[in-house]
């Protein structure tokens, strides 16, 4: 009968929660994320913000710092042309805040925007401008 009790008792200790002891925040240990997935979240950003893209437009991307949780991005951009360009940096430098405060949980202190290059739309005369 020993052997049933001493059993049993082994599986009542098997599922009792351990016991969880107070450690400090300090010594839990630290989350990193890498610069490379915070500008895998910038350049999709850039994407939703931009919608739609010329046929041979390069899809947007990023260059990423992160310094003490703090990222400074660098977007580069094609755009189609004609095109508000100012407000259409403007929309990405917004969303691509948004999504990496809301997706990384880290402080953006900076998104600089470069326009790469601009595509003319269908229809409109390409050629020398004065």
């Amino acid at each position: 009968m020993t052997s049933v009790s001493s059993e049993a008792g082994a599986a009542d200790e098997l599922r009792r929660p351990l016991a969880v002891t107070a450690v400090p925040p300090g010594d839990r240990g630290a989350t990193r994320i890498a610069d490379r997935v915070v500008a895998k979240v910038a350049g999709q950003a850039a994407r939703e913000a931009l919608g739609r893209l010329p046929a041979d437009a390069q899809p947007p991307y990023a260059t990423v710092v992160v310094h003490r949780e703090v990222a400074r991005i660098r977007m580069h951009l094609e755009l189609d042309y004609p095109c508000d360009i100012g407000a259409r940096c403007r929309e990405v430098r917004q969303h691509v805040v948004e999504r990496v405060v809301a997706l990384v949980g880290m402080e953006v202190s900076e998104v600089a925007v470069q326009v790469e290059r601009l595509y003319p739309a269908h229809g409109v005369a390409q050629g020398r401008t004065r």
